[in-house]
């Protein structure tokens, strides 16, 4: 089996076939764009109407022999299907058009192992490819004497040698996933390690070359690799930011979505996409230029919905706002006040201001003002406020109490709180207004 973080596409024939309420015309675009980012010289495009995929050929015998005929006028190692094929069609249409066979799901495999970096990133694509390739590794040996009739004989070297191949197979897939258990469960650990200490996560998601990592690099002076390509970047990066009036918070870049992103592909990037799913909130970074936008909005919500993230708070950005006209850089509020969407720059920096305070708007929802009186005696409590930059403004009273105006996290006050044995709520001037929330039962983290 030939490993696709080498393989070469070279010389490459598309395919992409209408078919009703399937793949629009829309789709072409984006398979020349996943071709080229994988690497592949585009010879020609071929596109055909069906009403159904043919069972052997997916696009009948009659177009696979004008395909071939061009492939081999061009001289093409490569054609690629913009949809994805049953490994049947597959072999029947390596045979046919005699050049190496990918549908649309093997392209984005083959993309995202040449984008993995990261320990996990690797383990996620490798067990992604090899869920795969399993239903197709007959492919390899149909050369193999077939099994044939006689007295004794059961089959022939071509059913061992695939035998053999699966169960290799299914043991590097199960080593693969005890792996990828280990650095979940690592992963897990970092992330209830935030929640103990109440730090919000934002959680950047949208569709593949939107100028996620862009802004994401704008936000947070990180140095994630940014260019004008599908999946430039894979692995998650995580960096934290000092938000006025929420404190540290972590910024998460996470994979770029795209239509149809193979199911395969979504299970093995389980550990990634929960940082998206266990956010506190979702930045949607959209492409506002681009005239498929309200699709890729679609297709991203499809993916959030799928990774269990269609329930978490989500901000909508338009980015690349300076090429399009009549609309400026700023917060859009809806009819309560609260923002509803942000239009920014990541390539100019318009409205990365406007977008780190709606961000915090969106997180002060769980936060709570009151006020404290605190015996000077009692210097760890008052360290501890400072600590999480939750103290507005702090005088004293006659008898040298000091009054601090406190601003914080409802998640932050009952840890507080906790951490110093109820001093904090013996400390409240009024109502304890952390006590109402609900969502924070640290005994059960």
């Amino acid at each position: 089996m030939q490993d696709p973080q080498i393989e070469k596409l070279g010389l490459t024939v598309l395919v992409h076939a209408e078919l009703p309420k399937a793949e629009s015309q829309e789709d072409l675009e984006e398979l020349i764009r996943l071709a080229q980012t994988a690497g592949a010289e585009i010879a020609q495009s071929i596109v055909c109407k069906r009403d159904t995929p043919d069972p052997a050929y997916f696009i009948g015998s009659g177009k696979t022999e004008e395909v071939a005929a061009t492939v081999a006028a061009c001289g093409a190692g490569t054609v690629i299907f913009n949809s994805r094929l049953s490994p049947a069609q597959e072999r029947n249409l390596e045979k046919a058009l005699k050049a190496r066979v990918m549908d649309r799901i093997a392209l984005i495999l083959l993309i995202f192992a040449q984008r993995a970096r990261t320990y996990e990133g690797k383990l996620q694509v490798e067990l992604a490819r090899l869920q795969y390739e399993q239903a197709r590794l007959v492919r390899g040996w149909t050369h193999l004497e077939r099994q044939k009739g006689g007295f004794g004989l059961r089959g022939g070297p071509g059913e061992t040698q695939i035998e053999l191949d699966r169960r290799a197979l299914r043991e590097r897939i199960a080593a693969v996933k005890e792996d990828l258990q280990a650095v979940e469960k690592r992963r897990g650990q970092n992330r209830l390690k935030r929640q103990k200490n109440s730090v919000p996560v934002v959680s950047f998601a949208g569709y593949t070359n939107a100028g996620k990592s862009t802004l994401f690099n704008r936000l947070t002076g990180a140095d994630v690799y940014a260019a004008d390509k599908l999946f430039a970047t894979l692995d998650p990066t995580l960096r934290t930011v000092e938000l006025k009036g929420v404190g540290t918070t972590v910024f998460a870049d996470t994979v770029g979505f795209i239509r149809h992103l193979p199911h395969d592909l979504i299970a093995a990037f389980k550990s990634t996409l929960e940082e998206t799913a266990q956010a506190s909130l979702i930045l949607h970074i959209v492409d506002g230029a681009d005239p498929r936008r309200d699709d890729n909005i679609k297709a991203v919500n499809a993916v959030l919905a799928e990774v269990g993230a269609s329930e978490v708070p989500t901000l909508t950005v338009f980015n690349k706002c300076d090429l399009l006209e009549n609309t400026a850089a700023g917060i859009v509020r809806n009819e309560e006040g609260r923002p509803e969407r942000v239009y920014v720059s990541a390539k100019t920096s318009e409205g990365l201001d406007d977008l780190l305070q709606a961000v915090s708007e969106c997180l002060a929802k769980e936060r709570c003002d009151f006020t404290v009186k605190i015996d000077p005696r009692d210097g760890r409590l008052r360290s501890m406020l400072y600590a999480k930059k939750a103290v507005l403004s702090e005088k004293y009273d006659e008898d040298g109490n000091n009054i601090l105006e406190v601003s914080m996290l409802e998640a932050d006050a009952s840890r507080i709180d906790k951490d110093s044995g109820g001093a904090l709520a013996r400390s409240c001037l009024g109502k304890i207004p952390w006590r109402k929330s609900r969502e924070f039962d640290f005994d059960s983290l």
